[in-house]
């Protein structure tokens, strides 16, 4: 993986590593975080006028869960051997996330500890400080809003993030694209100037530097933004360069915001719309969705599956709390990401491999999967679309991507 980043309405369901994207901290750390989410949703649809009746049996739920929070055993009383149960708070959301209670056979799904940002910023969290020195180097120290930030300002630099998260977290990803080539182009610089110091380095050395920083995102395929995204269902042809063009708003006010943070004049060829509209196009014909499955369903899937009085002992405790997340229990972490071997390669209707996660694929890197036996030499294809599709609506989906679609079973159907 090149660049990735989680969604940021994800961020409430899934607690990951901000770099490897596995998930961290506990099961009980996990859960108590839906539980609490969960119930401030509840409570501000409480504050109006409550019309879903999913919302109120959730609601209930978690009342019932509060009041038998007290059947939830600590760390130090967990086996039942070890006597009584202790009191805790009513409130098991915050003594979950506390770590002041903890879930029978918790400890057989244990996560990494979370390790906190270098920068002291509260949006980050890592797996451990391999990760977190890792994201600071090649990314992250420019785009961190804690104290130890090297962003130039981090006023404009919380206006970025939240238009961002307001309008399309793409472009939280390109930032991660700049942030990186600068770093990059900055090391590289001072690596050659440590290697010969007494030459006088000029305007064309430092761009030769920041060439060869952005080489690995120039291997992939590009349009411009505004031109390679899909025209809306509901707009119709008269619509769209009035579309366009609002799309194209969109990213140059981006830019603006996130040219007002971390801006550097000898690197500003980065910080042209045209740079930043390819890049943002890149990822709209070459991501993938990026997908970690959760601990959490692992857990009550391993729950279900005990025997007789242990499960019976077991679910007087997790039932409560399975019932208050609903379907919200098993939602996997997700984001999207530029994997620089899958974006080399190209499309098929009858592809040769998929992109594909197994039970042991527990971080953000891409698995691709052979789907049949691959003669040696024959290209390796993956498909782009849904194959499954008629070769009208492959053809339709295609034209995104600019070409159009010459494989046997396209040949065949046309």
């Amino acid at each position: 993986m090149l660049v990735g980043a989680q969604h940021t309405q994800n961020k409430t369901d899934a607690l990951v590593c901000s770099f490897c994207f596995c998930f961290i901290g506990s099961i009980e750390l996990q859960i108590g975080r839906k539980l609490l989410f969960l119930s401030d949703k509840n409570s501000q649809s409480s504050d109006g006028h409550v019309e879903d009746s999913t919302e109120i049996e959730s609601m209930t739920h978690i009342t019932d869960l509060n009041s038998c929070a007290g059947n939830l055993k600590t760390p130090r009383n967990i086996d039942k051997e070890k006597g009584s149960n202790e009191d805790l708070s009513s409130n098991a959301a915050e003594s979950l996330i506390n770590g002041n209670i903890q879930l029978p056979f918790s400890s057989l799904f244990s996560l990494p500890a979370v390790v906190f940002c270098i920068g002291g910023c509260e949006d980050e969290f890592f797996c451990s400080e391999k990760c977190a020195k890792a994201a600071w180097e090649s990314y992250h120290s420019l785009l961190c809003s804690g104290p130890k930030s090297l962003c130039k300002d981090k006023d404009f630099l919380c206006k970025f993030i939240h238009h961002a998260n307001e309008t399309n977290d793409i472009f939280l990803v390109a930032a991660k694209v700049i942030s990186s080539t600068i770093l990059k182009a900055s090391s590289l610089e001072q690596l050659k100037h440590k290697n010969d110091p007494k030459k006088c380095y000029t305007s064309e050395d430092c761009i030769n530097c920041l060439l060869e920083a952005w080489e690995p995102f120039s291997m992939g395929f590009k349009r411009l933004w505004w031109d390679s995204i899909a025209l809306p269902i509901d707009l119709g042809a008269d619509d769209e360069i009035g579309f366009r063009n609002e799309i194209k708003e969109l990213a140059s006010h981006s830019l603006k915001l996130l040219k007002g943070a971390i801006f550097e004049e000898k690197y500003a060829p980065l910080f042209s719309l045209q740079v930043y509209g390819h890049v943002i196009g890149m990822f709209e014909l070459n991501n993938l969705d990026l997908v970690v499955a959760s601990p959490v369903e692992d857990y009550f899937i391993y729950i279900d599956e005990l025997d007789g009085k242990e499960k019976v002992e077991a679910e007087k405790f997790t039932r409560p709390l399975l019932d208050a997340l609903g379907d919200d229990y098993n939602v996997p972490c997700e984001g999207t990401a530029f994997f620089p071997v899958q974006s080399c390669a190209n499309h098929s209707c009858v592809p040769n491999m998929k992109a594909f996660k197994r039970d042991e694929d527990k971080d953000g890197q891409a698995v691709l999967l052979a789907t049949r036996p691959i003669q040696f030499g024959e290209e390796l294809t993956i498909s782009y679309i849904d194959e499954d599709a008629s070769w009208e609506e492959r053809k339709a989906l295609l034209k995104d991507y600019g070409f159009i679609c010459m494989c046997p079973k396209c040949i065949k159907e046309s």
